[in-house]
């Protein structure tokens, strides 16, 4: 299907634009985070025109701006005192960080600034010490499957293309492609670098490449060590510093019963659909449901589609014994569980041994299994079949999603 690009991309309402709202109606600051391409800028300027007051924007990627701000940080932030400044890679100019602080101080009300970076641990750590109690931060996620529904995308595009915007809108698989090149590369040559990860870039291309064959299976560090040839503290090093740029999620188990015997190793996954196919030279959609990785995406992607939606309060983790009862995602409130999901590529799926286990031991009441199709239908006492969407709905009623 053929899309215009631009005019579908600003039809797309954000689900985070209205939590965004709300923090800039009392923090005097607020941070937009997330990868590059995912949308930040676009949110930001919509978010512009909703402000009761005027806001101004600058862009530290473009020289005119870096130097404008650079050399006139204090006429610029103190002459702007009355509108909300937009600083787009603000990580590019982390001094600026103690200055935002003073003025704050100075004069504190909502929406003083507004502040985006991409893949930046020195954003977090920065921004952390100097304006504690002054921002509310908020992670952007690629577009959501609730979010692209509502644009009248259908599920498998959307989990094919994966959520960075231009690409889920390409006008066809090849600029799809081309896209995900694009954005890879990018990163490899450039961002991953700056994040700390010293190695060619052919190492870190086999890095990747390694990591999507990994995907949703256990994360063993000494395993990639010894295929890349890398000392074990750099694997993990290299390890977070993806995580850090919202390239891979590391989903941990939840220890519920001291008893068992537990894996304790975190889960791997390549947080974007897109990404992944990329990775894995997956091209269309009927090359994906034929790979041998399809059942591992469509597990990634749709506990992609919930963790970004969830209440605050609600941790996310798997569940995993030594004697193979599993559950692919088990939502925690405090120190309860309160949700098991099981995920299946099927369109009958078969409740197993280990999963009805699993909820056993989790004692969770709300249990789900979720495929492509789903049917809302009750598959046994407190076990529902259903899809995202139907899942969605579910969790809105019990509460687990934030409004």
């Amino acid at each position: 299907m053929y899309f215009n690009v631009k005019f579908t991309w600003l039809m797309i309402n954000r689900a985070l634009e209205q939590s965004i709202l709300r923090s800039l109606n009392y923090f005097p600051i607020v941070g937009i985070l997330g990868p590059r391409q995912v949308g930040k800028t676009t949110l930001a300027r919509k978010l512009m025109d909703e402000l009761s007051k005027p806001a101004i924007y600058y862009d530290l990627e473009l020289q005119e701006d870096f130097e404008t701000i650079s050399q006139n940080t204090t006429w610029i932030l103190e002459s702007n005192i009355n509108k909300t400044i937009v600083i787009d890679e603000v990580q590019r100019l982390l001094p600026l960080f103690p200055q935002f602080r003073a003025l704050v101080d100075r004069k504190r009300e909502a929406a003083r600034f507004i502040l985006l970076g991409s893949a930046s641990p020195d954003f977090l750590q920065k921004s952390s010490e100097s304006l504690a109690g002054r921002i509310a931060y908020h992670e952007l996620s690629p577009i959501l499957r609730s979010e692209a529904e509502r644009a009248f995308i259908s599920q498998v595009t959307h989990w094919h293309r994966g959520g960075f915007p231009d690409a889920l809108l390409a006008p066809d698989n090849d600029y799809w492609f081309q896209w995900q090149q694009n954005f890879i590369k990018t990163y490899v040559e450039q961002d991953l670098s700056q994040l700390g990860i010293n190695a060619t870039i052919p190492v870190i291309n086999n890095f990747l490449r390694m990591i999507s064959h990994l995907h949703g299976s256990l994360l063993n560090y000494s395993t990639l060590s010894n295929s890349l040839g890398m000392a074990n503290p750099t694997v993990k090093r290299y390890i977070d510093i993806l995580e850090q740029a919202y390239l891979i999620r590391r989903l941990e188990p939840w220890f519920v019963n001291a008893s068992k015997r537990i894996v304790k190793s975190p889960k791997i996954y390549i947080r974007d659909s897109g990404n992944l196919h990329f990775l894995s030279n997956i091209r269309h959609y009927e090359d994906l449901i034929t790979h041998p990785i399809a059942g591992a995406s469509w597990e990634g992607y749709v506990i992609e589609q919930i963790i970004p939606l969830l209440d605050p309060a609600i941790r996310p983790y798997f569940y995993r014994t030594s004697n193979g009862a599993e559950m692919d995602l088990v939502l925690v409130d405090g120190i309860t569980p309160v949700v098991s999901i099981e995920i299946k590529l099927s369109l009958a799926p078969a409740l197993k041994r280990g999963s009805t286990e699993s909820a056993a031991d989790l004692k969770t009441m709300h249990n789900y299994v979720v495929t492509p199709n789903g049917g809302n239908v009750a598959v046994r006492p407190q076990w529902i079949h259903c899809n995202i969407h139907e899942l969605i709905e579910h969790l809105r009623t019990l509460k687990i999603i934030a409004e």
